[in-house]
């Protein structure tokens, strides 16, 4: 059995990075350092008052010190690593811009009245378990060891416990809104058309080759699933022939309800 220093070496980068700034964000907050109301999105302080920090930190609150806030660092440590180490394997800036897209898709969803919410964190951790289980919808997945369904209805079956016991419904339902569209650009749409339109930017690449963060663009294999058709292209068709690296996945932590604290 690895220590929790191996284990957290072992993550891959991307996820690492956005699980420990998750983790330090709700240090702080609990510290009494910063307070969650100075880093929540408010677009009239975005616009009026330029405090821009707003539109990145908020990304990065998942709730005060509870049972709700290991649960979500449980899925980022459980989904977003499947994803990293899985179709996106040895692609790091292609999973690094599905990262960004889906943060800046959720800011755009929040600027509406109806959408808004001012922590994203959720949201964007709920896209990752969104693509995952678009990427492997026959895995099995037993809920309280009670009832088994395939990942592919597992986001609708998290949303609807969130709805059973209180929590909010709007950050969960931002995550598959953003997540779907990610989908949709990177699989459905090419698969139909064979034409991709969001490819990711060779800034992002640059960045990642810059800062030599996972694996070398020059090395990236070609590979189906999201986001994949090349080398550093970020986009492609969905292979249903490839088998989840795991075929169950046992989430009856989400036996607890869990709320966003502002």
């Amino acid at each position: 059995m690895s220590s929790p220093g191996e284990y957290y070496n072992s993550l891959p980068p991307i996820t690492k990075a956005y699980g420990t700034l998750c983790l330090l964000a709700t240090t702080l907050s609990q510290l009494g350092l910063v307070a969650p109301i100075h880093i929540a999105l408010f677009p009239e302080l975005v616009f009026k008052h330029f405090q821009v920090w707003r539109l990145i930190t908020n990304l990065f609150f998942l709730g005060g010190f509870s049972i709700n806030f290991g649960i979500r660092l449980l899925m980022i440590a459980r989904y977003g690593v499947l994803l990293e180490k899985g179709p996106f394997e040895r692609r790091t800036a292609d999973f690094l811009w599905m990262m960004i897209f889906g943060s800046l898709t959720l800011l755009v969803l929040s600027a509406i009245p109806f959408f808004w919410t001012p922590f994203l964190g959720v949201s964007l951790v709920f896209m990752l378990l969104y693509l995952w289980s678009r990427e492997f919808p026959n895995a099995n997945i037993s809920l309280y060891g009670l009832v088994n369904l395939k990942a592919f209805y597992l986001p609708w079956a998290m949303l609807a416990l969130d709805v059973i016991f209180g929590s909010k419904i709007m950050p969960d339902l931002l995550g598959i809104i953003a997540g779907h569209l990610y989908y949709f650009l990177t699989v459905l749409h090419p698969l139909a058309t064979g034409k991709n339109y969001l490819k990711t930017p060779k800034w992002v690449n640059k960045l990642v080759a810059r800062f030599r963060i996972g694996a070398p663009v020059a090395a990236v294999r070609q590979a189906g699933g999201v986001g994949a058709v090349g080398s550093g292209t970020g986009g492609g068709a969905y292979s249903s022939a490839r088998a989840p690296p795991e075929s169950s996945t046992n989430t009856a932590f989400r036996g607890r309800s869990y709320r966003l604290t502002d």
